[in-house]
């Protein structure tokens, strides 16, 4: 990490030039400017800085639409503030003489920043983890991303329309140390830029998928975790695509198995014993227990932040490794909810989460369902030991987003945990993904019905 007082003797000895001032949008990228670094230690420091509200207010195409309370073209389509969190403050060493500092998003305020703007993804997130703060809790967690590696640029991607697209791993190469080798040269790249810019690397692996692969990190506090998070993305992407490649997180890029982000989730008192680890059936302490019976109520209302796009819901299939049952399972990969590890290291994965997923939002649903289940003394169902997929008798996660998106509207606990504001910001991101999907015509339709019908 990089202190204020080292970034000025960075910037006077000529090492660094330029700092990138970034927020996490609501599709989970990163988004900001670049500030010439004299500037930056000059005025941002002392005044932050700002940029149009429209960030958290558009689709993933940078589109403006309509429905946000936020802010519209019947208000100006004003700005709001960005102020530096500068415990984020790192080196990048894949964009050489540059810096970068994540912001938390303010309103515009009479003498400067004014109040938090609470539907920004980081502000919902903290929002949670104060809750948590509240009963001495803090919450640790891990995200394990997945992505696709593929042959090419992205402009020659895009440019054909993203077919015949060849993977970098013409078979499954999971676990598989010669198809890791094939494109280590990557790989390696990107886990040293990222230990070099502060995230604690621990191992990179092959998937299944033609072309999947893996890099998972140690796990910090659940803030820090979904910073490093949105970092990690975009800055594996343009690793990529400076060694030719282009690489996806897309939940599901074909019809072989989707890019998954296994999220792992526990608790620690102040004095760092676990929350969720005791002397119970299974390893869990009482308050673990009603945890994770608050993630198994919970997790169909919510799954709207854990599923944010239109392709998030195609992963959902059985065989597939991702969940379509809403189960929990001790080291039951084929349960949404897995029981991993023992004593301290105990805790839940979350397997419902693509690679598309925005992480502030979806550790905020995570941490809001399992303190509403100590709220409300949860208990916990036997739990599945043999195959989800096939068990009688068990909810289903949501297929569509259409019926996530019914739920999340009608979920008494998302308005509880997170206010109105925030469901109707995040309802509205939605039925805009939805109107967008349901305009398109695909290269399937034209297929199936150009000719024959």
């Amino acid at each position: 990490m990089l202190s204020l007082e080292e970034l000025r003797v960075s910037v006077a000895a000529g090492n660094i030039d330029t700092v990138i001032v970034a927020i996490t949008d609501m599709q989970g990228r990163l988004q900001g400017k670049r500030c010439h670094a004299r500037y930056f230690l000059d005025e941002v420091v002392a005044n932050n800085t700002e940029a149009c509200a429209y960030l958290l207010a558009v689709d993933t195409d940078m589109n403006t639409v309509d429905g946000y309370q936020l802010t519209s073209w019947e208000t100006g389509y004003g700005d709001f503030v960005l102020v530096p969190d500068w415990a984020t403050m790192r080196v990048i060493p894949w964009q050489p003489g540059t810096a970068l500092v994540l912001a938390d998003v303010a309103e515009v305020g009479h003498a400067g920043a004014g109040d938090p703007v609470r539907v920004s993804p980081r502000q919902v997130l903290r929002a949670q983890l104060d809750r948590a703060a509240e009963r001495g809790w803090t919450a640790l967690a891990g995200t394990e991303l997945e992505f696709v590696v593929y042959e090419g640029s992205y402009e020659q991607a895009w440019d054909s329309g993203y077919r015949s697209l060849v993977p970098a791993n013409r078979y499954n190469a999971d676990y598989s140390v010669l198809g890791t080798g094939r494109i280590e040269p990557l790989l390696r790249d990107i886990r040293n830029s990222m230990a070099g810019a502060g995230l604690y690397v621990e191992s990179a692996k092959g998937e299944c998928n033609y072309g999947q692969h893996e890099i998972a990190f140690r796990y910090d506090d659940a803030l820090t975790t979904a910073d490093q998070h949105s970092i990690y993305k975009t800055g594996a992407k343009e690793i990529a695509s400076r060694h030719g490649y282009a690489l996806t997180f897309m939940a599901k890029p074909n019809e072989r198995e989707g890019n998954s982000c296994h999220i792992h989730l526990s608790f620690r008192e102040a004095d760092g014993t676990p929350v969720m680890a005791g002397d119970g059936q299974y390893g869990l302490s009482p308050t673990g227990t009603a945890m994770i019976g608050g993630l198994l109520a919970g997790l169909r209302e919510l799954t709207l932040l854990l599923a944010p796009t239109i392709n998030s819901y195609k992963r959902f299939a059985p065989g597939s490794f991702a969940p379509t049952a809403v189960a929990w399972g001790p080291d039951n990969r084929t349960c949404s909810l897995r029981l991993v590890g023992h004593g301290p290291s105990l805790r839940v994965e979350c397997r419902v989460p693509g690679g598309d997923v925005n992480p502030y939002l979806a550790l905020a649903g995570l941490v809001a369902a399992a303190l509403s289940g100590v709220d409300e003394g949860r208990t916990l169902p036997p739990p599945v030991t043999g195959n989800a997929y096939t068990a009688d008798g068990l909810a289903r996660v949501p297929p569509t987003m259409n019926e996530a998106l019914g739920l999340w509207e009608s979920s008494e606990l998302a308005a509880a945990a997170f206010g109105a504001d925030v469901v109707s910001h995040y309802a509205t991101m939605a039925r805009v993904e939805l109107e967008a999907y349901g305009r398109a015509v695909t290269d399937w339709e034209l297929r199936r019905y150009f000719e024959r019908l």
